[in-house]
């Protein structure tokens, strides 16, 4: 692995290429699998009661299918790398190549964590969205054994310590400033982040305890919220507008602030 000041700068001048495969890598190994496992098994529960055509997934994840439980018929993948089990459309999840109101359901695993403008890409998340289609989003909890851990391991750069890890309660702030309904929520996986596998199951027992005694110390959370369209008045927050697009991308139909696209 490269050094965490490498990392970091990735993050920091966009998610590339390189990123991407750092992030994949820790997603396949024993504690990342271990915690992708679980919100795959989430969101089989979630995902078939969600209906519509077309389902996006922003961002691939080690080697487990998270949107294949999604009744929709059309999935789409879109990553900067190309897997052998996945099916991807090459891009990036702040300059989306679909057309307005084309896509029922996206999910975002943890693509808010690693976004180089978290903002852009739920604008471009509500641009593509259908009127009472729904988002997903997976994000690394701050406030848990995890998040303290991030606090000594951020400066090494490596994943996932790097990521953003907002905490929920923002996560819900943007969504509600997009006028989304936010329609159920979970909080996953209390076990700490240890990449000794046989310890790591030996642990399963605290998946329990902490859902019934310490639901707001999980490292990950799951959100759902579903596009209402009450009107078209334009909402500008203070948000950036997001970098150059790249090569190779298709031109956004949405620039600057913040819009409803109803």
């Amino acid at each position: 692995m490269r050094d965490g000041a490498a990392v970091a700068s990735m993050l920091d001048s966009g998610s590339g290429c390189q990123l991407r495969e750092h992030l994949y890598s820790w997603f396949d190994s024993p504690l990342g699998r271990s915690l992708q496992a679980i919100e795959t098994n989430q969101l089989r529960a979630i995902l078939p009661s969600l209906f519509g055509k077309v389902a996006l997934q922003l961002g691939t994840l080690g080697r487990m299918g998270m949107i294949e439980s999604s009744p929709a018929p059309t999935h789409i993948v879109i990553d900067l790398l190309s897997h052998d089990h996945a099916v991807t459309v090459q891009g990036r999840p702040e300059e989306l190549p679909f057309e307005h109101r084309s896509v029922d359901i996206t999910l975002l695993p943890h693509t808010l964590d690693f976004a180089d403008d978290p903002h852009q890409v739920l604008r471009e998340v509500d641009r593509v969205l259908a009127p009472e289609g729904h988002v997903v989003i997976l994000g690394f909890n701050p406030m848990s054994l995890w998040g303290i851990t991030r606090l000594f391991r951020k400066r090494r750069g490596r994943v996932p310590w790097c990521g953003h890890f907002f905490a929920l309660a923002r996560i819900k702030d943007w969504l509600r400033l997009l006028e989304y309904e936010i329609t159920t929520g979970h909080m996953l996986y209390y076990r700490p982040p240890l990449q000794n596998e046989s310890v790591m199951d030996r642990l399963y027992f605290m998946d329990k305890v902490g859902d019934r005694w310490l639901p707001m110390m999980a490292a990950a959370y799951l959100v759902i919220a579903k596009k209402r369209v009450f009107g078209v008045t334009p909402l500008r927050p203070r948000w950036r507008t997001s970098p150059a697009i790249g090569p190779g991308l298709s031109e956004p139909v949405v620039r600057g602030g913040l819009q409803r696209h109803g």
